[in-house]
């Protein structure tokens, strides 16, 4: 009979076997094989009182229930086996910074019935059930096999040089495509288990940029800005005095945008503040000089402001006038020149010279004498051409 059997009826004896024959009250506890002096003597002698023996019929209705429950839990004791337990002694969801390196930590415990070869995978467990989970690394056989993409598997390896006495999982380089749920899987037939670990890979906050919306004049708001362009949400933004003490209560600070206000800016809020953002995996800052400057004249403002609005109407309208006064003045010149044009007599025709006269004659006589065809006249007579004052000789 298994120990558990043994342990059992040590309970039976302790808490429902009675010590003496006497006290069972004539109940039979025993078969053929148990003889009645076994009984009597001692009637949870585990030598003679075995499962068999035991008639729950004789028993009183609370004995019995006590010795069901005894029973059932030898029973699962004796039929399950302590099998195979992965764990993991790190927390469940692990949240790291990108370019980190880290360890996902898997342990298993076999029991002597789990005589099967050791094989152990690592993989990505894919968030649509109806896919199948992506396998990148396994031990199996002896040996090790890598699987996947080789930009997942970069830097992906077991923590140690033999598997089967290490089966953690080591990263030496986080990206963000690293992010997602690995599951540790353990077989040594027949046992098997497995443990699932979250990884969740943020991007660390970028310096941020510190600087005042709006204007640092005295009686005005000031708003003081504070931005990172980089970063996994969320980010939180959070701004401090380096000297001059506390932020003051008048001043409203929003951790979200990253804006520090103050509705009535003075002198005591002149300081250099420190804006700090941060989220899981890291932290940056940045520093801003608040200075209080003295705010303008509004009377001076207003009159310079009106004043100059009236010279710039005097100059365009001079400019429009210039504009049209030019514009009619060549139009004037245009006009004026064609009047002369029309109102001067025509030029003297200048008198006929003698010589020219004379020339002229000739040639019309030559003309008319190859024409006519008269042979020359043998008297020939001259006549002496008269003197005009006006129109010159005769011709």
């Amino acid at each position: 009979m298994s120990s558990g059997h043994n342990s059992l009826f040590s309970f039976l004896g302790s808490s429902v076997c009675l010590k003496n024959f006497n006290q069972l009250n004539g109940r039979k506890w025993h078969k053929e094989r148990c003889s009645n002096g076994n009984v009597q003597k001692h009637c949870c002698n585990t030598t003679c009182l075995k499962w068999p023996c035991v008639r729950l019929t004789s028993l009183s209705p609370s004995s019995s229930f006590m010795i069901l429950t005894a029973l059932a839990m030898l029973f699962l004791k004796a039929n399950v086996t302590a099998a195979m337990k992965v764990t993991s002694s790190g927390p469940q969801t692990i949240q790291m910074a990108q370019g980190d390196p880290v360890n996902l930590d898997c342990t298993y415990t076999s029991s002597q019935a789990d005589i099967g070869e050791l094989d152990i995978e690592w993989s990505v467990v894919s968030p649509d059930t109806t896919k199948k989970d992506q396998m990148i690394i396994s031990y199996t056989g002896g040996r090790k096999y890598t699987h996947g993409d080789s930009d997942l598997m970069k830097g992906v390896d077991f923590t140690a040089t033999d598997p089967s006495q290490g089966e953690s999982l080591s990263i030496a380089s986080l990206s963000v495509s690293h992010a997602g749920t690995y599951q540790c899987k353990v077989k040594k037939a027949p046992g098997v288990d497995s443990q699932k670990i979250s990884l969740i890979v943020m991007v660390r906050p970028s310096v941020p940029k510190c600087w005042v919306d709006g204007g640092e004049a005295v009686g005005e708001p000031a708003s003081l800005r504070c931005r990172s362009d980089e970063g996994t949400a969320p980010l939180m933004y959070s701004w401090r005095r380096e000297s001059g003490g506390p932020i003051p209560p008048d001043a409203i600070q929003n951790s979200v945008t990253g804006e520090l206000l103050i509705s009535n800016h003075s002198v005591s809020h002149s300081c250099v503040y420190s804006c700090e953002v941060s989220n899981a995996v890291g932290k940056e800052s940045c520093r801003l000089n608040l200075q209080a400057l003295k705010s303008p004249n509004r009377a001076g403002v207003i009159t310079g402001t009106v004043v100059g609005c009236l010279l710039f109407i005097m100059i365009l309208l001079i400019i429009i006038w210039l504009l049209i006064f030019k514009c009619n003045w060549n139009q004037h010149e245009k006009e004026f020149s064609n009047e002369i044009r029309e109102d001067a007599p025509a030029p003297e025709s200048r008198p006929t010279s003698r010589i020219s006269s004379f020339r002229s004659g000739v040639a019309y006589s030559q003309v008319g004498q190859t024409q006519n065809e008269h042979p020359p006249s043998t008297n020939t007579n001259y006549s002496t051409a008269k003197y005009d004052s006006r129109f010159g000789y005769a011709v």
